[in-house]
This record gives C-alpha cells, sequence and structure tokens, in this order.
C-alpha cells in the first residue's frame, strides 16, 4: 500500500486526475489568489501609465507593453490555473512554476521599461507626487544599490536552488498553502533582483559593467547545469515533499525528479543564453556608438595622440 502523500494546510484544489495539458490549463481560483490579482494589478497599471502617454501625444514604446504585458499573462497562468495545485504534488511542475517566475517573468518585466514609464506617466501633483517621491527615495537609497549589486547573483542563485531543495527549506514552506504563496512571492523577487543588472535599460543607482553581467550570465548558466545533474543521476527522491504523489496522478517521483532536472538544464537555461546574447549585442552597440563620437571629435578638433605621432615622425625625417 502506498503512502499517503504530505496534506497542504489551507485551501487546496488537489489535483486527482493525471496530469494534462488541459487539466495544467484549467482555471483554478483559490481563496488566497495573491499573485493572479498581482497579475491582474500590474497588468492594468501598466495599459494606464502607456494609455496616459499616448493620449499626450507622447511616445512608448509598443514592444516595451508587449513585453511586460506577456510577462503578467505568464504569471497569471503559471499561478491562476490548475499548474499551481499540480505544483503542490509533482516537482517537475513546481520547478517550473519556479523557472518562470525566476528566469522568464522577471527580464519581461524589467524590457517593458516599467520604471520608466511610472516616472514619465504619473502626474506630478496630489498622489502621483507621493508615488514619484518614493520610488525615487527607493531608487536612491542604500538598500536599492545593495539590491542591484552584481555580487548578489550568486549567493541568490545559490540559495534559490541548492539551500531551498537539498537544505530542506522547500518541505516546510510547501506544508501550507501560504508557504507556497511566499515562496512563488520569493521566487519572484528573486527573479527581478537578479534580472535587473543585467538586462535593465531604466536609470539605476548602480550600472553594471557588461563583464560583470557576462560573469554573473555564465555562473547562473552553471549553477543551473549542476543542479540539473543532481537531480537528474540522483538515485533517490531528494525531496521528501514530493515522495508521494496521490496514486490518481500516475507520477514516479524518481522519474518526475528527472524531468525536474531537465527542466532546470534547458527551460531554465534558455533565458539565460538570451540575456547573454543581449548583453553582448549591447556591449558591441555601445563601443560602435563610442568609437563614431571619437572619430567625429577627432575630425571637429584632432586627434592629440595622432597629431603627436606625425610631429614625431617629421622630426625624424627632418634629421636625416
Amino acid at each position: 500500500m502506498s503512502p499517503m502523500p504530505p496534506s497542504t494546510n489551507g485551501p487546496s484544489g488537489e489535483p486527482l486526475l493525471a496530469p494534462s495539458f488541459e487539466e495544467f490549463l484549467t482555471w483554478d481560483t483559490l481563496a488566497f489568489p495573491v499573485m493572479p490579482a498581482l497579475a491582474a494589478f500590474l497588468a492594468a497599471a501598466y495599459i494606464v501609465g502607456a494609455t496616459r502617454l499616448w493620449a499626450q501625444g507622447r511616445r512608448w514604446s509598443v514592444i516595451r507593453t508587449v513585453c511586460f504585458l506577456l510577462g503578467c499573462a505568464l504569471l497569471l497562468i503559471v499561478t491562476g490555473t490548475r499548474i499551481d495545485a499540480y505544483g503542490l504534488r509533482m516537482l517537475s511542475v513546481f520547478i517550473f512554476q519556479q523557472l518562470t517566475l525566476m528566469m522568464v517573468i522577471p527580464p519581461l518585466f524589467i524590457l517593458g521599461s516599467p520604471g520608466t514609464l511610472l516616472l514619465r506617466a504619473t502626474p506630478h501633483r496630489f498622489g502621483g507626487k507621493i508615488v514619484l517621491r518614493a520610488a525615487l527615495f527607493g531608487l536612491r537609497s542604500r538598500l536599492g544599490r545593495a539590491a542591484l549589486h552584481p555580487a548578489l547573483v550568486v549567493p541568490l542563485m545559490i540559495l534559490s536552488l541548492f539551500g531551498l531543495y537539498l537544505g530542506g527549506v522547500a518541505n516546510i514552506f510547501l506544508a501550507s498553502w501560504l508557504g507556497h504563496i511566499a515562496l512563488e512571492v520569493g521566487f519572484l523577487i528573486v527573479g527581478v533582483v537578479v534580472a535587473t543588472p543585467l538586462v535593465s535599460g531604466d536609470p539605476l543607482p548602480r550600472r553594471t559593467s557588461f563583464v560583470a553581467r557576462i560573469f554573473d550570465a555564465v555562473v547562473e548558466m552553471q549553477l543551473h547545469a549542476a543542479f540539473a545533474l543532481v537531480l537528474i543521476f540522483a538515485s533517490t527522491a531528494l525531496i521528501p515533499f514530493f515522495n508521494s504523489p496521490p496514486p490518481g496522478l500516475g507520477v514516479d517521483p524518481l522519474q518526475d525528479q528527472r524531468l525536474a532536472g531537465t527542466l532546470v538544464w534547458t527551460y531554465g537555461e534558455l533565458p539565460v543564453v538570451l540575456i547573454l546574447i543581449i548583453t553582448l549585442v549591447r556591449w558591441q552597440r555601445q563601443d560602435t556608438v563610442r568609437a563614431a563620437r571619437a572619430s567625429k571629435r577627432a575630425d571637429a578638433e584632432g586627434d592629440p595622440d595622432l597629431d603627436g605621432y606625425n610631429d614625431y615622425l617629421q622630426s625624424l625625417q627632418s634629421r636625416r
């Protein structure tokens, strides 16, 4: 007789059917729809801000808008459908949620430049002035500068993968729906903190060099690969909470764990590779712009180094 699955205290629509595409995408509202509500609020606020600029005849990128709203849609899907319920019984589904919340949604949010939109679209009077002051205070604060330090990327990724699962923290939080929601919120926050220095084009209190961005991206890829190998090649199920799924799901915990490792190595790596490519393109573009400016300046004012070298050659010629 198979052991009973661990109980999850609180409102939970327990998955009873075998996982399928239709089951995953079935809308399933919970008693505490924190993340779906957050997705709806962020989308509404962004649309209001963009519409305000367009109504004033001011430009705002449609591509940025699409990126941000796509992030909101993904947030709504991975936390407002039965994916959320299956994530409490299948490690692979929970890992899929984590990777989406940490690696996919934050870059989409950041590419939408919400900070720039906030500064441009918020009215400079009444409540809008308070919002702008609070945003600027947070941006310029020591805490804001510390949170965006590139040195935080590696320890945050280690804690979010090895510390959370192999350290037993996940078993504690997943025992309740509130803990489950807390993990989802934490994944999203960590993703934003990690991705902002790598992707953001908004004005930041700390600008991360391209060398540091590339280093962080490469280290992230190595950490994903290492964690994936641990899950794939482990001979036993490593996370006790997921060891006893309901019999109706027809899930083998060890095979499900290997699927989770495969997701980490593939689905989790792809956004980092894209970030790395974007970083290299931006670096090349910056060098091109700087070279063009230097060439124009040299044409207008002369190049001191080149002029000095020419004078040196002329002095050698005059000595002959």
